[in-house]
């Protein structure tokens, strides 16, 4: 199993982070347009809660199309809440996002483990480019949160 932790301030107060980042609807706004992310469906499309499922298309290598569906298991308002992915590339997909209040803002974590198929073939092909590819994409996605909210 892999892990990455990423760590972000942002100049947000925390009732306003969680608002943005426990929508669906603004994950398309912080991940690279070459993924060509979309929300296919969602089992309600109003506040976030347990048991929510969560269908997305995505395009990981050159022009291969994933459908990908998350469930969000765990949720402390303005505090955590945590998917899982029950469809998709990954063996493991287990996303945490922890938000914590601080002087000039928000503190946002993201906490991931995760594990590839097809064990020897998965995990050399995770050495030459599926970490870096994973990344790419959250240090996309940190760019991309200064840019829409500043540094905490």
């Amino acid at each position: 199993m892999h892990k990455l932790k990423k760590t972000q301030n942002i100049s947000l107060p925390v009732q306003e982070a969680w608002e943005f980042f426990s929508q669906p609807d603004n994950i398309e706004k912080i991940t690279p347009s070459n993924l060509h992310f979309k929300i296919l469906s969602r089992s309600d499309a109003g506040e976030m809660y347990p048991g929510m499922i969560i269908s997305y298309k995505v395009s990981s290598l050159s022009n291969l199309v994933v459908k990908w569906v998350t469930e969000v298991t765990q949720i402390k308002k303005h505090k955590y809440f945590i998917d899982h992915q029950i469809q998709g590339l990954y063996k493991i997909w287990h996303h945490e996002h922890h938000f914590k209040e601080i002087a000039n803002g928000t503190e946002m974590k993201d906490i991931l483990f995760y594990d590839v198929r097809f064990g020897f073939v998965g995990q050399l092909l995770h050495k030459i480019f599926i970490r870096k590819r994973i990344e790419e994409i959250f240090n996309y996605r940190e760019l991309k949160i200064k840019e829409l909210f500043g540094s905490g």
